[in-house]
């Protein structure tokens, strides 16, 4: 029997296997697929994201460094207004080949990172769960685990078994990219979307990233919105990709012997959608305090993501209800605010921090 089966190989996956091998336990990971397909995620993310990868990875995964952004309430060629720093606040890294530098990772630490694997089946006992595991070349087998972290993404397959509820939204978003190089160091955010936001990430010699999210049944299909944007930047498309954005976090993300990490708990920033991070410091939380032979051990997990991330998300959630402003004030908001910023992408509390404040200071 395994002290802790994991379901899915993404960033947060990963990371619970690796913390848990490093821990000394016996690990056992499955991923349905190939680790780091398909791509339904943007590549761009914080600084703090070096802390989670092994050595060397920042050579292999940077793309390009970003020094701020420019906000629009309109389209392509509309009055900019800009936020930025003198210093890099983000970088844009190469997304697929991240999750295989963090499958490695767990490889290399002792779990056994399994791919073309699918969990089909989890049945929770009291003592164990047992999971039902179909590869793609071979017959069905089982797999006993004294904890089992569902960490199968938005669409979770371990939380509709167990019952847990599900994320209070699901934004679709949508990802294409142009091939075409681009070294610019300012990210492009549109306030055009009902709700949320589109955006153009620049990845130097990789091309650019173009994307936005929608609530699904919004007033125009989101496909035919990607289009418009695209169109307005007369990109040159030549991948596409989508996947449903959780929006939470739930009420609860444990039962007898499960728990939920990174998008399956919908442990993810209201604000733009992104989840590493969030997904990779709750995985931390989760092999810090959970004990495979004592469930009582899992409402730890649950008091210490939420104590961590629990106040960003709340005002994450206040930072997206300025995305359906009026227009006007809007503009008069990003007119006054706009200049040299103090935050952290991740931390909406640095909105208050002494950095952030002094920025507005002449």
């Amino acid at each position: 029997m395994y002290d802790f089966a994991v379901v899915g190989v993404g960033p947060a996956g990963a990371r619970v296997a690796r913390r848990a091998a490093e821990a000394g336990y016996n690990v056992v990971a499955f991923e349905q697929g190939t680790v780091g397909t398909p791509l339904a995620c943007s590549g761009h993310v914080s600084l703090d994201i070096w802390e989670f990868t092994p050595e060397g990875a920042r050579e292999a995964l940077l793309q390009n460094e970003v020094y701020g952004a420019r906000f629009h309430t309109d389209g392509p060629g509309s009055r900019a207004y800009p936020f930025y720093k003198d210093e890099p606040v983000s970088n844009v890294i190469d997304r697929e080949q991240l999750d295989r530098i963090l499958a490695d990772a767990a490889r290399d630490a002792g779990a056994e990172v399994h791919e073309h694997h699918t969990v089909t089946g989890v049945e929770e006992g009291s003592d164990s769960v047992e999971l039902t595991v179909s590869p793609d070349d071979g017959d069905s087998f089982s797999v006993e685990a004294k904890m089992v972290a569902g960490c199968d993404g938005p669409v979770s397959r371990v939380r509709r078994a167990v019952d847990l509820p599900e994320p209070d939204e699901k934004l679709h978003g949508v990802l294409g990219f142009d091939p075409e190089p681009d070294h610019q160091d300012f990210v492009d955010v549109h306030l055009t979307v009902p709700s949320f936001f589109a955006w153009r990430i620049p990845r130097g010699e990789a091309g650019v990233e173009y994307g936005l999210a929608a609530r699904p049944g919004a007033d125009r299909d989101v496909r035919a919105r990607f289009d418009e944007l695209t169109e307005a930047y007369d990109a040159e498309i030549d991948r596409f990709c989508s996947g449903a954005i959780p929006v939470g976090p739930a009420d609860s993300v444990t039962s007898h012997r499960v728990f939920l990490v990174g998008d399956a708990a919908s442990q993810t920033k209201p604000f733009t959608g992104g989840g590493i991070l969030y997904g990779m410091r709750s995985a931390d939380n989760a092999i810090r305090t959970i004990e495979p032979e004592d469930p009582a051990t899992l409402s730890a997990y649950e008091r210490a993501w939420r104590e961590e991330l629990g106040r960003e998300i709340e005002l994450g959630h206040w930072l997206r209800r300025a995305y359906s402003l009026p227009k006007p004030v809007q503009k008069l908001g990003l007119r006054v605010t706009a200049g040299e910023i103090g935050v952290h992408m991740d931390q909406p509390t640095s909105l208050f921090s002494r950095e952030h404040l002094r920025s507005y200071l002449p």
